[in-house]
């Protein structure tokens, strides 16, 4: 047999306080010259297939969060990217965002400085220090219902509030579970009937749409850290990040609550020990959070799509 056929995909892998990000630079789908939503539209109806080639068993793993990096229709933007999962898209990747600026500046395609991203929900600037460490702004977040009380079987009644961070969250300050590694599968399993009990009940987020992630919040034993978090993501893993569109809903819950201010700094940990920092603006009665964090780039590989591999796409549930 020969290779001749195969298809040669090449990534630069990366992780963000734990979490990583899989960057598709070549060999990506032609997707048009059109906004990033639009692209991201093409890209779930007519070459979802590639998505789970990309970041799905075998090549992958449920943990991984792929990038497609994309040509910006704004001249002014470095890039353009759109996030995806082992079972989907998502609007923003807080953590993801911070790995692109990493890897661009490993690429030599951007220095320390300011720079445009665009993504399917709009235009996000970030920093890139000369430390290396990267403070992406986010879109306007919010809280669009508080004190939420869900039903969850076997679990009995669970509170809290809902909020956009460039994804929809479910926050959970009241429990009774301890956020360390070793109880991750009690965790998940916690966290995985919230977010079905929410869907059961109809609770969503702004225009239905579905409320996909699940956060946990107790104290941080780490000096200096205001909070501890675990983040259920839609498809059933845990962020090993402190979540940067987790952390910007729960700034954007903060500020709600008057326990924030506009310029204060909100250190979060994620259940593997690594810390973001979170700060807030206000323009126009919008909240702006941006999270500073670091990544690091870790491979650079060319994935081989063999057409004679029947599992070459990925294992799709």
């Amino acid at each position: 047999m020969t290779n001749s056929a195969w298809r040669k995909v090449k990534v630069i892998d990366s992780h963000t306080g734990g979490e990583p990000t899989r960057l598709v630079i070549s060999g990506g789908p032609d997707l048009g010259d059109g906004g990033l939503a639009e692209r991201l539209q093409c890209f779930r109806t007519e070459y979802d297939i590639f998505r789970s080639a990309v970041v799905n068993e075998p090549r992958g793993s449920d943990v991984i969060v792929g990038g497609l990096l994309c040509r910006p229709l704004d001249p002014g933007c470095a890039a353009g990217v759109i996030f995806f999962n082992n079972v989907g898209y998502l609007g923003m990747c807080g953590h993801g965002t911070i790995g692109l600026i990493a890897t661009l500046a490993y690429m030599s395609r951007i220095s320390p400085g300011m720079h445009r991203i665009e993504t399917p929900v709009g235009v996000v600037s970030a920093l890139l220090h000369e430390s290396g460490e990267v403070t992406v702004n986010n879109v306007a977040s919010y809280r669009s219902a508080a004190n939420v009380r869900v039903s969850v079987p076997n679990y009995g009644d669970v509170c809290g509030d809902v909020a956009w961070g460039g994804n929809w969250f479910f926050l959970v300050r009241d429990h009774d579970m301890e956020l360390t590694l070793n109880h991750v599968d009690k965790l998940t399993s916690f966290t995985w009937a919230i977010r079905t009990a929410l869907r059961d009940c109809g609770i969503a987020g702004d225009d239905g749409k579905e409320i996909d992630h699940v956060e946990l919040f107790s104290v941080s034993q780490i000096p200096g850290v205001d909070s501890k978090n675990f983040v259920l993501c839609p498809g059933k893993a845990y962020d090993r990040s402190p979540c940067g569109t987790g952390t910007s809903a729960k700034l954007a819950c903060l500020y709600a609550d008057g326990k924030i201010k506009e310029g204060q700094t909100w250190r979060q940990e994620s259940i593997v020990g690594s810390v973001f920092e979170g700060s807030i603006k206000v323009e126009g009665g919008k909240i702006y959070p941006s999270i500073k964090g670091s990544a690091f780039v870790n491979a650079e590989a060319d994935l081989l799509l063999n057409p004679h591999d029947p599992l070459c796409m990925g294992i799709r549930v």
